[in-house]
């Protein structure tokens, strides 16, 4: 007799296969559905995976462009900086070589009186005196001997440029005291002359003082005709010379002292009685202004300044390339660091 417990097993185990046979669609449906499902998790991982190194690549891109471009900019400053550095040392140069006059202008009430040298010739020194405030009195007795109160000094030497004609000069104190207008005014007189035209002539030396006191008066006066300009003033005329004082610094450190004149001449009406053939000559000296003027050149290039200038040029260069030389490094640093997550990602795709 069967047992009863094995048929019962027997009949559910054939149920189960019935129900099998009867519904296989379904079973191979949601064996799609699961693999479906893990097939679409696996999707969104690559795609999730293959979009965050693609936004990674754009802004390392981003990076290294604006690198690249900060680089040329500072190159360019550089270029700048050298070109700077250049024009600052030729402009120097240039200044050096090409100086600037200076003219400066200094006030005083005396000046020192100048040394007036006459070579007269055969003319004769009738009067010299001193007059303030450009008044001249009358003359009294014009062509005849008057009265010379001026400091005077004869003297003979040789012509400094032939060395063998002798001749004399007759030196007259200037005028000095510029606030009350002093002038010296003096009186010539010669006799006759075979020459066509009548002059006699003078030249300026910067002190007076200095020609008493010169030892070796013949050679001063060779030396003030070598060093200064010489005038000339007509018979029959007075001549009005005022005088202006120019000092001149040399780059050796030395100081030459020039006259600048401004004459004018009005005509003499001789009211002598008698017709006479002899002439007379009028001249006055003033000075122009109390203004002693000044030139000496000078250099408007500072080497200071261009020394500044050239750290401030050097310090940009050093940190211009401190950059420049930071940025490469930078973006090796960066390409590296691309290259090892491109190489990660691949190892991981694949």
């Amino acid at each position: 007799m069967p047992n009863p417990e094995v048929s019962a097993s027997y009949q559910e185990l054939s149920e189960d296969v019935e129900r099998v046979s009867e519904n296989p669609a379904e079973e191979r449906e949601g064996d799609m559905e699961v693999h479906e499902d893990s097939s679409s998790v696996i999707l969104r991982d690559g795609e999730l995976g293959t979009t965050t190194p693609s936004l990674r690549f754009s802004k390392t891109c981003l990076k290294n462009v604006f690198s690249v471009i900060l680089l040329f900019i500072y190159l360019l400053l550089m270029a700048v900086a050298v070109f700077l550095v250049y024009q600052t040392i030729s402009d120097f140069r240039e200044k050096l070589k090409h100086p600037v006059m200076s003219v400066t202008y200094k006030e005083v009430s005396l000046y020192d009186p100048p040394g007036i040298a006459f070579y007269p010739g055969k003319a004769q020194l009738l009067s010299c005196k001193h007059h303030y405030y450009d008044h001249i009195p009358p003359l009294i007795n014009p062509g005849q001997p008057g009265d010379i109160e001026c400091n005077t000094q004869r003297i003979n030497y040789t012509d400094p440029f032939t060395n063998q004609t002798m001749k004399y000069a007759l030196v007259v104190q200037g005028p000095r005291d510029v606030k009350k207008r002093e002038l010296v005014f003096l009186q010539f007189y010669l006799n006759e002359t075979d020459q066509d035209f009548s002059a006699i002539d003078y030249l300026l030396f910067s002190s007076f003082q200095e020609f008493v006191s010169s030892p070796e008066k013949a050679k001063f006066m060779k030396d003030c005709e070598s060093s200064y300009s010489s005038w000339k003033f007509s018979g029959g005329f007075r001549t009005w010379v005022k005088m202006s004082l120019v000092k001149t610094k040399e780059e050796d450190g030395s100081e030459t002292v020039e006259f600048k004149q401004e004459t004018s001449v009005v005509n003499y009406i001789d009211q002598r009685t008698k017709p006479r053939s002899d002439q007379l000559f009028f001249v006055v000296f003033e000075w122009k202004d109390p203004f002693i003027q000044t030139v000496q050149d000078i250099i408007t290039a500072n080497p200071w300044n261009m020394i500044a200038l050239l750290c401030g040029i050097f310090l940009a260069l050093f940190k211009a390339a401190d950059f420049a030389k930071l940025s490469v490094k930078w973006m090796i640093k960066i390409r590296r660091r691309h290259l090892k997550r491109t190489r990660q990602v691949t190892n991981h795709i694949s």
